[in-house]
């Protein structure tokens, strides 16, 4: 089975199964469990950070972030399609008390600095205290560019702001543009790492920040009921995503080109974009259903959406072999069409 609905879907390594096995652990609460431990100060001294902490989800380590920047009633600014303000419950609101002020993304998925500038809120008991601006990096896959992280830092430097930063897809940032995890990180107070994406661990994200943050983040993990005892189990998987699977992540940046590439190529298909590991494309046949269910015949599991673009996304689980499955699965179907 071929699955194209996310890279959240990737099956840990065997390398990863085995780590596990022989993880040796302690009761992470008391701050004593050795695996977690080494995952937060390796993932720390990659990000050329003092501090990360280990949480069960990218939605924790987003919420123990922006709880650990702002107090009840203070305001973070970020993205309408940013993750942390459209697809993670409305936590900071519902469990923060915190205000998210969106703004459009533009086209290429940053913030337009201007329009930011114009969210900030006045110092007057009538407004919630802005504190923060929220960016995702990928984006949709996007890459947002250096430059561009620079202008941003120096921007929330003169609003006295702090800045953090989405990065579940981050390392596939650092792969498509060459770089370094501190190339990027450099540019932020905070930022967030998805391991169970295309890094491949079962379970688990890291926030990465400073010592007094990472402090902050750490009891309200607690209060949140996020406190893990034998964690290095999980952690264990973890420091293998960091070690084994990043330089990886370029195949499947190149899978998705060969995928958009060969879309492109059939009648009913038209590919709107691809960036890193997504191909997003309107699928344009009569009956989707009957297209899902031959895609499913052939052992492909896709999320095809009706008048809507569609989302295919590359990871470990799906090599060229997969890609081409899917392409010639496409295939016939437009055989039977015709």
């Amino acid at each position: 089975m071929f699955d194209f609905r996310s890279d959240t879907v990737t099956q840990p390594t065997e390398a990863m199964r085995r780590a596990m096995a022989q993880a040796e652990v302690g009761d992470d609460v008391y701050g004593d469990d050795p695996t977690v431990n080494a995952l937060e100060a390796q993932a720390a001294e990659m990000a050329g950070f003092e501090a990360a902490l280990f949480t069960s989800s990218g939605t924790q380590a987003n919420l123990l972030a922006l709880m650990a920047h702002c107090q009840r009633g203070d305001e973070y600014l970020c993205g309408q399609q940013a993750h942390n303000y459209k697809y993670e419950g409305g936590g900071a609101a519902v469990l923060g008390s915190i205000q998210p002020q969106p703004i459009d993304n533009e086209a290429d998925g940053s913030l337009d600095l201007g329009k930011l500038k114009g969210a900030i809120k006045a110092d007057d008991i009538h407004f919630a205290r802005t504190r923060l601006i929220s960016l995702e990096n990928t984006i949709g896959g996007k890459v947002l560019p250096m430059p561009y992280l620079a202008q941003a830092q120096q921007f929330a430097f003169e609003q006295g702001l702090k800045l953090h930063l989405d990065g579940a897809r981050v390392f596939n940032a650092v792969v498509d543009q060459g770089v370094t995890l501190a190339d990027i990180a450099q540019y932020f107070d905070s930022f967030t790492i998805c391991l169970s994406k295309g890094l491949a661990a079962p379970v688990g994200s890291l926030l990465v920040g400073d010592e007094a943050l990472i402090q902050r983040a750490r009891r309200w993990r607690k209060v949140l009921g996020g406190g893990m005892r034998q964690a290095g189990i999980l952690a264990a998987a973890g420091q293998l995503a960091l070690t084994e699977q990043v330089e990886r992540l370029a195949e499947d940046h190149d899978n998705a080109q060969r995928l958009a590439e060969g879309l492109s190529a059939l009648r009913g298909v038209e590919v709107d974009s691809r960036h890193t590991n997504m191909v997003f494309a309107q699928f344009r046949y009569p009956d989707l259903a009957r297209l899902q269910a031959h895609l499913a015949d052939d052992g492909i599991k896709a999320t095809l959406n009706a008048d809507a673009i569609s989302r295919l996304v590359l990871h470990k689980d799906i090599p060229a072999a997969g890609v081409e499955a899917l392409l010639q699965s496409l295939s016939r179907f437009e055989g039977g069409q015709a």
